[in-house]
């Protein structure tokens, strides 16, 4: 099963690919640039989603539905924003089709436009803020919290399974707020929500900083981002979050009354994370044998594997497993027991393997003898053989050193993996050499980051919250600089 993965160090991109496909985590389908997410895929993206949402709903937001199509007058009305999505955009313009008359087979029926074209949404902003206009009334309505799962479409014509498709999951937070500071809290807030997911469910430490002007959303006074290091050494924006100023309220016309009556217009925030989650996941983690998976967002955190020859030895083994399976599930920890026997028992391990399932047990005849069972765990490969009255609380003990185990790997990579560097040369020797992530001086001009970027393909990530200041001067310019920005070549 593991066998037939590229290894990472030969071909890093077709390894993820293959991995994507082989661990049936996905693929791509009949529509070009669209993914299938297959159940097991899947799985892992609802343990993200249960996880996500609990968190949301822990800072008080709630869960709603806007509509899959944007009026086309809707996305002209905030002048950045549609700037930045039109390139994107997909649009329906007929809401019918007929049979050829010469009988080639449909058509669209010309008499069937549409009064107004529709796009489908790239994000949901101008519809969600048209909708709050009739929502918000008076200072007693703020603020409105409120969030999302949906999927959105970018007509991206270079695609990558989860990393970057046409069509793709998300989630996308609106928030209206009487104040500033409050919106500017809630993006900060947002952040932090995303930053302790990334750490503590997804073992992946991340850099929280704010966006260059070059890079932030289309629309938004300030762009807050999470990024985080890949294992070939390029960065990945892992989650955003905007605090949009009034610009949305004044496209809209939103506006509130405030304790003494007085009309103004709201503050707004808006943050989201997608699928490609998934892609940070694989990527941040997983070795040449497959996937590693953390237990918190892994689907089947524990597998048994029985060894036997007939019924009679799998019906004595079923027994012992029957015991250690009920005490599992009643601590919340999701197991399987693959009886298959139209495959042998070293296939399923190179399956699991695969899969990145934290925690394999296989259990024959002589253990039974012995009262024992050997555990081995996916991420170190290492085995024991434990005696089955203590396997419970092994399994326990095991899944929580699992999960910190793999995020301390990952930031030693990252400490491994951060250079800083005073002048271009070795910035440039740096990105070719390992890439990684460079802290380095830049003098706070669009033109030197586009002419870096130009030059490397690196950009500016963001700017640290909390940088300590520093002056110093810009490794392009050679101008001055108060603070080290964290730049990198990105997916």
């Amino acid at each position: 099963m593991g066998k037939g993965l590229p290894k990472r160090s030969e071909d890093y991109s077709q390894w993820y690919n293959e991995l994507v496909k082989k661990a049936d985590l996905a693929e791509h389908s009949a529509v070009r640039g669209c993914m299938v997410i297959k159940p097991y895929g899947f799985s892992i993206w609802e343990k993200m989603q249960a996880a996500l949402d609990k968190m949301f709903k822990d800072t008080g937001h709630t869960n709603a539905y806007f509509p899959l199509f944007v009026p086309k007058s809707y996305l002209s009305k905030e002048a950045d924003h549609v700037e930045g999505f039109a390139k994107e955009c997909a649009v329906v313009t007929h809401y019918r089709l007929k049979n050829a008359e010469d009988g080639s087979g449909v058509v669209v029926d010309p008499e069937a436009k549409l009064e107004e074209e529709l796009i489908v949404r790239p994000t949901s902003e101008t519809v969600i803020w048209n909708t709050y206009k009739n929502w918000i009334q008076s200072y007693r309505d703020l603020p409105l919290l409120i969030n999302q799962w949906a999927n959105v479409v970018r007509w991206e014509m270079r695609t990558r399974l989860f990393l970057r498709t046409a069509e793709f999951l998300w989630q996308e937070g609106h928030t209206a707020h009487a104040t500033k500071q409050e919106a500017i809290d809630e993006t900060l807030q947002m952040l932090n929500v995303y930053a302790e997911f990334a750490e503590k469910h997804m073992a992946m430490p991340v850099h929280k900083g704010v966006k260059t002007e070059s890079e932030r959303f289309p629309g938004a006074l300030d762009t807050y981002c999470i990024e985080a290091l890949m294992q070939d050494g390029k960065a990945l924006q892992a989650g955003t979050s905007h605090f949009l100023g009034q610009n949305f309220a004044k496209a809209f016309d939103v506006k509130f009354a405030d304790k003494e009556g007085k009309l103004d217009l709201v503050w707004g925030t808006s943050w989201g994370v997608s699928t490609r989650l998934m892609g940070a996941l694989i990527m941040a983690h997983s070795d040449d044998d497959g996937l590693v998976l953390p237990p918190k967002l892994a689907p089947i955190q524990v597998v048994i594997v029985p060894i036997f020859r007939n019924e009679e030895q799998l019906k004595a083994i079923s027994e012992v497993v029957d015991r250690i399976q009920d005490e599992l599930k009643a601590l919340d920890i999701s197991v399987k027991f693959d009886t298959r026997d139209t495959n042998s028992p070293g296939w399923k391990f190179a399956e699991y393997e695969l899969k990145g399932v934290p925690i394999r047990m296989a259990i024959g005849p002589r253990d039974l003898e012995k009262g024992t069972i050997e555990v081995a765990r996916r991420d170190t490969k290492e085995k024991e053989v434990v005696a089955v009255d203590g396997v419970v609380k092994k399994v326990q003990d095991l899944l929580e050193d699992i999960q910190k185990n793999i995020y301390n790997k990952a930031m030693i990579f990252r400490e491994n993996n951060t250079t800083s560097v005073d002048t271009y040369e070795e910035f440039k020797s740096v990105l070719d050499s390992k890439g990684g992530f460079i802290l380095a001086h830049w003098d706070g001009t669009p033109e030197t980051e586009e002419k870096i970027k130009e030059e490397t393909k690196a950009t500016i990530r963001c700017i640290p919250v909390g940088a300590v200041e520093e002056s110093g001067k810009c490794i392009y310019s050679g101008k001055p600089s108060e603070r080290r920005v964290l730049f990198a070549r990105a997916y």
